[in-house]
C-alpha cells in the first residue's frame, strides 16, 4: 500500500491488480475504481460505496468533497461483477465478494488515517451500515445516500417486502433473461440484473436482522447522515426510518428532499447529469445543500 496519489480522482490500479475477476483492460472507461489521497498525512478517511449496476463514479462527486474541501484520504472501490467491458449477465455476482471488495477499500483507509467513515449510494449504503457494524476500525461517520436499506413498492411497503423474498428464491434463475447489460451509459449497465438484485436482497436480510437488534433503549452506535428523496421509486425511505428510529436523535441527521423536489433515487449523488444518452440521468439540483449540511454535520 505504498503508491502515492494526489489531487484529483486517480486510477486504482492496485485495487483492479488485486482482484482476480478484475483487470485494466477488462474495465469499461470511467468505471474504474477511485482514490484520492492527500500528499501530506491526514486524520481522516472515507470509502465511497457505489450502487448496484453502476459505478464509482457515480459516488465521485461526493468524494471530490471530502477530499477537497474536509481534507479526508478517499477510497471507492468497484463491486464485483460491475464495471466490465463484458459482464457475462452477472452471472457469478456474490454478496461474499462486494464484502471482501469494501474490506479492501477499508485496509487501504486504516493504514493511512485514524478516524474512517464510510458510506454508499443505495445497495453501496446497505454494505456500508453491514461493514459499519461488524469492522470495529470504522469509528466515524455513516453516510447513507438512497440507501437500499428496503426496496419500495406500495404505500405498505408490503410488494417492497414481497420482491425481495421472490429474489431470494431459485425463481431469479428462471426469469433471468440475460438481456445485454452494455448500453450507451458510460457508467452503469443498462439496467439492474435480477442475479444482482438476489444479492441485493440477501443483504437487506441481514441489515433488518441487524437494525431490530436495536432500539432508543439501545441506540445505535454511530454517527448516521442520511439523505433520500420521496420521491425516490427503488429504495424504500421506510427503511431509513426505521433506521432512525432506533438511533440517538443527536447523533442522527436526515436530510429528507421532499417528492416535489422530484429528486430520482441515483440523481441524488450527482452534482452534474449524465446527458448526450438514450435516457438522461438529471443531476441533484440540491447538491449543494446536500454537501453542506455533511459540513454542518461533521462541525
Amino acid at each position: 500500500m505504498s503508491e502515492h496519489h494526489s489531487g484529483p480522482a486517480t486510477y486504482w490500479e492496485a485495487y483492479l491488480n488485486h482482484f482476480e475477476y478484475f483487470s485494466p483492460n477488462g474495465v469499461r472507461d470511467g468505471c474504474h475504481p477511485r482514490i484520492m489521497e492527500h500528499p501530506q498525512p491526514v486524520t481522516k478517511a472515507i470509502v465511497l460505496v457505489h450502487g448496484l449496476s453502476d459505478s464509482p463514479y457515480f459516488v465521485s462527486s461526493i468524494g471530490d468533497f471530502f477530499h477537497r474541501e474536509l481534507g479526508y484520504n478517499v477510497y471507492m472501490p468497484l463491486l464485483h461483477c460491475h464495471g466490465l467491458k463484458d459482464p457475462q449477465g452477472m452471472e457469478t455476482v456474490e454478496l461474499e465478494e462486494w464484502e471482501r471488495n469494501v474490506r479492501y477499500a477499508l485496509d487501504w483507509a486504516e493504514a493511512k488515517a485514524d478516524e474512517i467513515s464510510i458510506g454508499g449510494l443505495s445497495t453501496g449504503g446497505a454494505l456500508s451500515l453491514l461493514m459499519a457494524t461488524t469492522r470495529p476500525s470504522v469509528n466515524g461517520t455513516l453516510y447513507l445516500f438512497s440507501a437500499a436499506l428496503d426496496l419500495a413498492g406500495g404505500r405498505t411497503g408490503l410488494i417492497g417486502d414481497m420482491k425481495e423474498r421472490l429474489l431470494r428464491t431459485f425463481l431469479v434463475d428462471i426469469l433471468d433473461r440475460n438481456k445485454p447489460l452494455i448500453g450507451d451509459n458510460p457508467y452503469r449497465y443498462s439496467h439492474v440484473d435480477l442475479d444482482g438484485a438476489r444479492e441485493l436482497a440477501r443483504l437487506i436480510k441481514r441489515i433488518d436482522t441487524i437494525v431490530r437488534g436495536f432500539s432508543p433503549k439501545n441506540p445505535f452506535p454511530m454517527r448516521v447522515f442520511a439523505a433520500h428523496s420521496e420521491a425516490d421509486t427503488t429504495a424504500n425511505i421506510a427503511g431509513i426510518e426505521e433506521l432512525q428510529d432506533a438511533s440517538d436523535p443527536d447523533q442522527f441527521h436526515f436530510l429528507r428532499f421532499p417528492e416535489s423536489d422530484g429528486i430520482a433515487h441515483a440523481s441524488l449523488v450527482l452534482e452534474e447529469g449524465i446527458t448526450g444518452i438514450q435516457k438522461p440521468e438529471k443531476k441533484n439540483p440540491k447538491f449543494g445543500e446536500m454537501m453542506q449540511a455533511i459540513r454542518s454535520f461533521q462541525s
